[in-house]
C-alpha cells in the first residue's frame, strides 16, 4: 500500500496550482457541468499515467539498480525544483472546444499532461514502487483529489488556494522522497 499512498500524496500535492488544475478551472467555468469534466479528467489521467507508469516500470528492467537509484534521486530532486515554478495557462493553449465537456476534457487533459511534472513523477514512482497498478491508481486518485474540488467549486475555491505554500509543500515532498531513496535505496532493489 506504500505505492498507492505515496503516489496519491505526491501527485495531489504536486497538482495544486499546476496547469492541468488551471485547465480544470477553465473547463468548469466554460461548461458548468462538473460530472462530465470529472469523468474526462479521470479517463485522461488514467490513460496518460498508465502509459507513463508502464514506461517507468520498463526502465527498472533496463537499468542497473544502482544507476536507477541515483536516477530516481535526481528525478525526485528535479521534480522538487520544478514544483517551485508557478504554472500559467496561456489563453492560447486552450482553444474553444468543438465537442462536449467529456471529450473536450479528455483530449485537453491528455495533451496538457504530456511532459507535465505529474507525468514525470508517475514515471519516477513506477520505477521505484510496485505493484504498478497501485502507482497508477494512486497518481490518478491524486489528480482527482486536487482537481475535483476545483471543478465542483469553481473559481471561488481556486482563488482561495494558497498556491505558493502548496508549491513549497510539493517541493518538500519530492525532495524528501529523493533523500529517502538516496539514504535507503529502492524498495526491493537493494
Amino acid at each position: 500500500m506504500d505505492a498507492l499512498f505515496v503516489s496519491t500524496l505526491a501527485v495531489a500535492v504536486a497538482e495544486i496550482g499546476d496547469k492541468t488544475q488551471l485547465l480544470a478551472l477553465v473547463l468548469a467555468a466554460r461548461y458548468r457541468k462538473p460530472w462530465p469534466i470529472i469523468a474526462g479528467i479521470l479517463a485522461a489521467t488514467l490513460l496518460n499515467h498508465a502509459l507513463a507508469g508502464w514506461f517507468g516500470s520498463l526502465i527498472t528492467a533496463w537499468v542497473d539498480p544502482q544507476w536507477l537509484r541515483w536516477g530516481v534521486v535526481i528525478s525526485f530532486l528535479a521534480v522538487a525544483a520544478w514544483a517551485l515554478v508557478p504554472d500559467k495557462l496561456d489563453e492560447g493553449e486552450v482553444k474553444a472546444p468543438r465537442f462536449g465537456p467529456f471529450v473536450a476534457t479528455l483530449v485537453a487533459f491528455f495533451i496538457v499532461e504530456i511532459g507535465d511534472k505529474t507525468q514525470v513523477a508517475t514515471i519516477v514512482l513506477a520505477a521505484q514502487y510496485t505493484p504498478l497498478w497501485q502507482v497508477i491508481a494512486g497518481t490518478t486518485l491524486g489528480m482527482a483529489v486536487a482537481n475535483v474540488p476545483v471543478v465542483v467549486l469553481g473559481a471561488r475555491f481556486a482563488a482561495k488556494l494558497p498556491l505558493k505554500a502548496a508549491r513549497w509543500a510539493a517541493a518538500a515532498l519530492f525532495a524528501g522522497l529523493g533523500l529517502w531513496v538516496a539514504l535507503r535505496g529502492l524498495p526491493g532493489a537493494l
